[in-house]
């Protein structure tokens, strides 16, 4: 594990909130998941910074990968993740099967998206580096890490686009609010840096 790996996991094991969702999430028993984005960079930014923990923190994105694609079998996944939840978490727990995410993600985005193989090979697709980071807390009680560009831009506070894909629609406007809370962080390599 390296250093930055050992920070990350600190980090998430100082967060009360952050483990109660992944220790709650791996009791459900769902295949191949991950909790990711937001609820784990901004744990990074926060503690980087000297901010309190939570800070900023919109929701916990769950994705999960099961090859039943249908529209129930995710429904179902997502009402069984709600109820092992009391609120607030059960309105901010956002559940995924990464199976399926190719059959919306152009209505919703504008993009064409290939299916994906697993949860972790999400990760790549994210619009930046900072934000490709997933996190799971496994049976012996380990945390295990994904990402795919290493961990360095999150740490440097450093947002720029992904090199593997195209500048996302509505760039600016993930730049802009991700500042608005974390107003030290420095984006490279598009229209707003």
């Amino acid at each position: 594990m390296s250093d930055l790996e050992t920070r990350l996991v600190e980090i998430v094991r100082a967060d009360a909130d952050l483990m109660h969702v992944l220790a709650t999430v791996r009791g459900l028993g769902l295949t191949d998941w991950r909790v990711f984005s937001g609820a784990v960079y901004q744990s990074v930014w926060n503690a980087v910074a000297g901010r309190p923990v939570g800070y900023g923190r919109k929701d916990f994105d769950l994705g999960y990968f099961d090859p039943d694609t249908s529209w129930d079998a995710e429904d179902g996944v997502i009402k069984r993740v709600a109820a092992a939840f009391d609120e607030p978490f059960r309105s901010d727990v956002e559940v995924r099967n990464q199976a399926r995410v190719h059959l919306w993600f152009h209505d919703r985005f504008g993009e064409d998206y290939e299916p994906l193989p697993d949860t972790d090979a999400a990760l790549a697709r994210f619009v930046a580096p900072a934000f490709a980071i997933g996190v799971r807390l496994e049976d012996d009680d380990t945390i295990s890490v994904a990402a795919p560009f290493g961990l360095q831009d999150v740490f440097d506070r450093v947002i720029r686009p992904n090199p593997n894909r195209p500048l996302a629609r509505g760039w600016d406007k993930v730049v802009a609010s991700a500042r608005l809370r974390w107003p030290e962080l420095q984006v490279v390599g598009d229209s707003t840096g």
